[in-house]
């Protein structure tokens, strides 16, 4: 009996105990964000596409619209599909895939514990079971970077094929839309419903070549006009709801819906608050997000080949460089590090720091390189994804003119800048980072170009850049959240916050951060007013209630550069931006990240979920954008059943409610984590997590 009374006095403390934190926490949560930042928030304002040129050709029903056929939108598919739902999917290019495929980036970015356990959503774990049985191995690259590194154009038909088996088994029913743009939205009377979406689709005009023959830059404006041009013939497409209900997804690269929208998001690194202490300015910054990258493959060859330089390589050259750190300047350690195809492995060697196998010919790389094809504008002269601010001065938020979002110039610039990567990796002699006297010659190489190559192009890029970062939803306002939802650094961060650097901020801000990461000790430290130094910070992340879906990596920044154009010699990275790079705890994903202002019936399930930008470098990898696509999908699914709206799951959200401990069991019975092993409240041994 006594032992029963322990322990039931025991559950009763921790039970309180876990209130009082969760008050304090929302308490001192109140001042979450800055909502005077300029430039970084956006207002409330709908586009609706009322100047249509000329007929709609064709009106399509569906139950999901997923704009976006990245990783996120491939997911949210995969899920909708088993549960038969009839889903229209989207996407600029004509590739589903994204990172995997379209963007090149086909090199899986993977926590150590967590792929030791496969703790990952069914789809992503099915994805990797079938690299493994496509090539008889997960690594047929023998890369480094990776346990698994292979090539896009056959991940681009594993995914499709995985759709299309989904639709089967679930009966649901797909209708793939490539080479599609959205260009507008209808909404309600209210405006809290998208009623029906314009999108344009686009194929070679008559006596043209075939797609992707062209780099992005040169047809992106093109694919967003209504007309008919010499290159391109369009077809206007109406999207509207299936059975009078339907959920939209915003599952694209750059947060195109939520701009176009117009419901409250961020660009650019936020403003510094103890919520996030990395941040090297006070008030924000909307044009420095992380760099993006064209990707390309290139292979070795038996001898050397002729090398054609670049008209504007000059203007690029002083940007290339191997790394900071002399062992890496090393071609084999560049060439191995994204190897993504090896047929005939050679004998191990030394290249840099490490021990691989020998390149040998035949073998394929892609590249993805920071002093090498990541572009990394950072002002308002050159930034990639446009602000608020700048879509309004360039009209892009005015009825029927949308464009996409992103400034044309930057993407022709990050084009030039990888085809002058190749030409610096096999001819270039000088180097940004080391100085003279590193950098060799090797033309035994070729770029892989043609619609049968790795990239799917006839130029040997990747379709779409690889986006690191696009905007960032800002969540609704809620108890502890007036501002509006957003995970944030402390969030997931398992920086040393005893660091000098922390130590210098402002005495009240550094006293509300250890408060914030007392854990269940913040009641006492409040009340006891206990010193930041004595407090005992917490060794987990945060923990949510509505959590649908799990991500974890290291906090990886590729920072914009300082000054303008980001090529510019001895331009230096933009100071501070790497300071919260390192580790961090398996976060989660609140279902309240996905849930927009404003709409009702739009999810976003991509890089663009409300987050911090510490924590957007944490949670874009692959596995992530996975997860919460899964989530997305079968979110809309149960929302759509039981005749509500996603919001209502979460409104005011206090704790759990039946509805959302629904969706939870459903998510994890159907092989989609919510939640890491042993990872609690009560548990701060998470260290395990961190090892890497």
């Amino acid at each position: 009996m006594v032992k029963r009374v322990c322990w039931r006095r025991s559950i009763r403390l921790a039970v309180v105990a876990f209130l009082v934190v969760s008050m304090v926490s929302w308490a001192f949560r109140a001042p979450a964000q800055n909502p005077s930042a300029q430039g970084t928030i956006a207002q409330t304002h709908l586009v609706v596409p009322t100047n249509v040129p000329r007929s709609i050709d064709r009106t399509v029903n569906c139950e999901l619209l997923v704009a976006g056929g990245g990783i996120a939108g491939v997911a949210t598919a995969y899920e909708a599909l088993q549960a038969g739902r009839t889903v229209c999917l989207t996407d600029i290019t004509d590739w589903v895939g994204g990172q995997l495929t379209s963007q090149g980036t086909s090199a899986l970015d993977e926590a150590k514990k967590q792929r030791a356990l496969l703790f990952y959503s069914r789809g992503y774990n099915e994805l990797r079971r079938r690299i493994e049985q496509k090539y008889g191995k997960l690594n047929p690259g023998q890369c480094w970077v990776s346990v698994s590194c292979f090539l896009p154009n056959d991940a681009e038909q594993i995914l499709m094929t995985m759709l299309q088996e989904a639709a089967k088994k679930g009966k649901g029913t797909l209708q793939w839309f490539p080479s599609t743009v959205i260009k507008g939205l209808t909404t309600s009377a209210d405006g809290k419903l998208i009623q029906g979406a314009i999108a344009i689709q686009h194929s070679p005009a008559p006596n043209t070549p075939p797609l992707n023959t062209e780099p992005l830059s040169r047809t992106i404006e093109d694919a967003y006009r209504y007309e008919n041009s010499s290159r391109l013939t369009k077809q206007i497409i109406r999207f509207v709801p299936l059975k009078q209900r339907w959920i939209v997804v915003d599952a694209t690269e750059t947060g195109e819906l939520i701009a176009l929208a117009d419901v409250p998001y961020r660009v650019g690194l936020d403003p510094r608050t103890y919520l996030n202490p990395s941040s090297p300015t006070e008030t924000g910054d909307p044009y420095c997000l992380q760099g993006f990258t064209y990707t390309f493959a290139m292979e070795q060859t038996e001898g050397n080949q002729p090398q054609q330089k670049p008209s504007f390589y000059e203007q690029y050259a002083p940007y290339y460089g191997y790394d900071a750190d002399y062992r890496k300047a090393d071609f084999n350690f560049v060439f191995t590090y994204r190897r993504i195809w090896s047929p005939q492995p050679g004998p191990r060697i030394k290249a840099g720091p490490l021990t691989v196998t020998a390149p040998t010919p035949g073998d394929i790389s892609m590249q993805n390189w920071v002093w090498g094809n990541d572009y990394r504008p950072g002002t308002s002269a050159d930034n990639l994804v446009y602000s608020r601010d700048q879509l309004q001065q360039t009209g892009q938020l005015s009825s029927g003119n949308w464009m996409g979002g992103l400034r044309t110039d930057a993407l022709r610039k990050g084009e030039e800048l990888a085809l002058g990567f190749y030409y610096w990796l096999v001819e270039g002699t000088t180097d940004s980072q080391l100085g003279d006297g590193f950098k060799k010659p090797a033309p035994n190489h070729r770029l892989l170009t043609g619609f049968d190559a790795p990239m799917g192009t006839a130029h040997g890029l990747s379709k779409y850049p690889y986006m690191r970062e696009g905007r960032r939803l800002i969540g609704r306002t809620s108890t502890g959240y007036p501002n509006g939802f957003s995970v944030n650094e402390i969030d997931v961060s398992r920086a040393d916050y005893r660091q000098e650097y922390y130590r210098k901020l402002p005495a009240s801000l550094y006293r509300s951060l250890y408060i914030a990461l007392a854990g269940l000790e913040t009641g006492n430290a409040i009340v006891n007013d206990i010193p930041p130094d004595k407090i005992t910070r917490r060794t987990r992340s945060t923990i949510y209630p509505d959590s649908v879906g799990i991500s974890q990596y290291a906090i990886d920044f590729h920072p914009c550069m300082q000054d303008s154009p980001p090529e510019k010699p001895g331009n230096i990275e933009r100071p501070g931006v790497r300071q919260a790079h390192g580790q961090s705890y398996p976060g989660q994903i609140p279902l309240r990240s996905m849930i927009p202002q404003k709409l009702d019936n739009l999810l976003v399930a991509s890089k663009s979920i409300a987050t911090s930008f510490v924590v957007a470098a944490d949670y874009r990898v692959h596995s992530f954008e996975w997860s919460v696509g899964a989530a997305a999908g079968n979110t809309a699914d149960f929302v759509l059943s039981e005749g509500i709206y996603p919001y209502q799951l979460v409104d005011d959200l206090s704790g759990t409610t039946p509805k959302l401990q629904t969706l939870q069991k459903r998510l994890n019975q159907n092989g989609n984590p919510t939640a890491f092993p042993n990872t609690s409240i009560f548990n701060e041994k998470w260290e395990d997590w961190t090892v890497w």
